[in-house]
Order: C-alpha cells, then structure tokens, then sequence
C-alpha cells in the first residue's frame, strides 16, 4: 500500500513538472504574439488573420494525432491560445494607436460596470478618465459626485447611466453646450432622441453609440458597435476612430432602426432565456437532477440562460419596457408558443413539422447569405 501511495505521489510530481513547462512554453508563446503584433502594426498588416488561424489549427490537430492526443482537445487548446494572442495583440495596438495623449474623457456613470469598461478603454488610448459618479467613493481614476458642478472642458464625455436618467443628463449637457465629444452607450436609442436631438440642436459634437458586448469582454473580435449619427457626421466619425484600432464590426443605422431591430437581437433573446429559467424555476425539479440526463441542446441553453439570470435585472427591464417596438415582438413570441401548445395539444403533427421547416428554412437563408 505504502509503495503503491509511494508511485501516486511520484506521478502527481512528474505531472506538476509537466505543468510547469506547459506554463513556461504558453509564456513564450505569447512573448512571441507580442513580438509578431509590433511586425503588423510596423507593416500596416490587419491584427487578425484568418487563414493563419486556419492553418494554426489545422496542424496543431495534425501534430496530436501523431501523439494520441484527441483532435477536439487540440483544437480547443489552440483556440483558447489564439484568443490570448489576439486579446494581447489588440490590446497593444488599441495603446499604441490610441490618441488621448493630453487629453482628458469623463465618464457620467463611471462607477457602473460599462461605465469602468469605458474608463479602462479611453485610459488604454492614453486618455486622462475622470468619473463622474454619485455613488463612487473608491476608484483609480479621479471621481466628481456630481458632474454638473464640473466645468465641462473635457475632450470626450461619455454618458453610461441607466436609460432612465441618461436622457435627462443629455437635455442637461445640451444646455451647457460642451465643446469635447459627446456620447451615450445606451441599449435603446428611442428614450434619448430628445436628448440627443437638443444636443445636436444646440451645435455640439454629439453621436449615439452602443457597444453590442458585456461589461467583462476584454476582446472585441467578433464584437459589434453600433453608431447612431444624430446630425454631426464629424462626431460620429470621431466615435468609431476610438474603436478602429480594434477587431470590432463597427456598424451604423439610424434611431429608429437600431430599436426596431434590438427588439429582436436582445428583447427576444433576453425574454425567450427569462421564459426558460422561470419555467425552471417554477418546476420544482432541481437543475442538477435535469442535468445528470440533459441533452446538448439543454445543456446549450442552461449555459445561455444560466448567464442572462445573472445579469442586472433592472437593465434588462428597461430593455423590455422603454423598447416602442418592445411589446410586438413580446407579443410574437407569446403567440409562436401558443402555437406550438395548440399544435401539441391538437395532435396536429403537420403544423409543428411546418414550423420547423420553417425555421429550418430561415437558417438556410441565412447561411447561403453568410456564406455569399
């Protein structure tokens, strides 16, 4: 027993040394990805390149077959490194091409999650971030209780308060007439036209942004950032600069647009996840009881839902309630279920199957678009 407790010891070792040099050659790894992200930024070359990753992937999978290494645990490993890489390479470009220096940004609801996010991100371009808010007593950057006691000289000011007050600051600033950039990073656009438009009425360099991503997202890959011009070209143009340095999809539409279809990318996303967890909830069944036998399309949407229930309740009302196009598309998803409950509850097999052609049909379209 003593020997065979003995040989267990000496494995575990042996394996922590294993460990060790995985961690040393992922500290090497990325010394390199800093290196080949100075080579682009010198030669101009785009921070992203997907056929590399391609062929990255490609033969990391090669090289683990040859070594008994199952090919989803490489292609994994090598994503989660790639992802690395291109979280450091943007990162540097971001600091490296950033514009601030000099400069000064205030953020009016700094002490909220997307507000630090902001503050992170301007400080990355060698801005000077103040933050603007009541309830911050503890923070990196300078913080004012109140904004409006502030002279208001300031490069960019950025507003990342709840929907509900952020159109007030905007009719407000309109009266101060501010001469840096302004903008807001509402989830809706609808409840800040007045805002918005008085500001723009009123002569200032004022624009809409909405940033499509979470408070803890470090890489903007994949991301989008949608821009809203409310009359001054030259100040939505300013906005997207400070994401340029980025991999973000920079997006623009109008006011209008940008609510009608959010109805949908969040609205619908959001109520069809609240759906599933409160039927969860009200079940009386246990989650890990549901998932000792859950299938890959529940363990899916566990996860989904699992991280939408964590995210600020009062935000996500707002989104539902101050949407105008909210309750259209509330009320389409109520009646897609009552049909699905009909058509179960009917035995009327050939409307479900339709719906699902249909929904299968849909997703077709959207792939011969992705792939055109």
């Amino acid at each position: 027993m003593g020997e065979q407790k003995q040989d267990i010891e000496t494995l575990r070792a042996n394996l922590s040394e294993v460990d060790r040099k995985v961690m040393a050659l992922v500290a090497e790894r990325q010394r390199i990805v800093e290196e080949i992200g100075r080579s682009k930024r010198q030669t101009g070359r785009a921070t992203r390149d997907f056929t590399r990753e391609r062929v990255v992937i490609e033969d990391a999978v090669a090289e683990a077959g040859k070594h008994g290494v199952p090919a989803q645990l490489a292609e994994t490993l090598v994503r989660m490194l790639i992802r690395s890489s291109l979280t450091t390479q943007e990162q540097a470009r971001v600091a490296a091409e950033g514009s601030g220096s000099g400069r000064r940004a205030l953020v009016i609801g700094g002490g909220g999650r997307i507000g630090r996010w902001f503050c992170g991100f301007l400080e990355s371009q060698r801005y000077g971030v103040e933050v603007a808010d009541i309830s911050v007593h503890d923070s990196p950057w300078p913080v004012h209780p109140d904004w409006r006691a502030l002279e208001l000289d300031h490069d960019i000011i950025v507003v990342a308060t709840p929907l509900e007050i952020t159109g007030e600051i905007l009719e407000a600033l309109a009266g101060r007439r501010p001469p840096g950039l302004i903008f807001d990073v509402g989830s809706l656009k609808s409840p800040l036209r007045h805002g918005l438009e008085a500001l723009a009425a009123a002569g200032c360099r004022v624009t809409s942004v909405h940033p499509m991503f979470g408070p803890d997202t470090r890489l903007l890959s994949g991301r989008h950032v949608i821009f809203a011009d409310v009359g001054c070209r030259e100040a939505t143009d300013e906005a997207r600069r400070l994401f340029e340095p980025t991999m973000a999809d920079l997006v623009e539409m109008d006011l209008d647009s940008h609510d009608r279809l959010i109805a949908y990318v969040l609205g619908l996303s959001h109520a069809a996840n609240i759906a599933f967890f409160t039927a969860l909830a009200e079940s009386g069944e246990d989650v890990p009881q549901l998932a000792s036998l859950s299938s890959t399309t529940f363990d899916a949407q566990l996860e989904v839902a699992g991280r939408v229930a964590g995210e600020n309740p009062a935000l996500y009302f707002e989104i539902q309630s101050l949407n105008e196009y909210g309750m259209e598309v509330l009320t389409a998803l109520e009646q897609a279920v009552g049909r699905i409950r009909a058509a179960v509850a009917e035995g009327d097999s050939a409307s479900f199957v339709a719906m699902m052609e249909r929904g299968a049909a849909y997703f077709d379209r959207r792939r011969r678009r992705d792939a055109a």
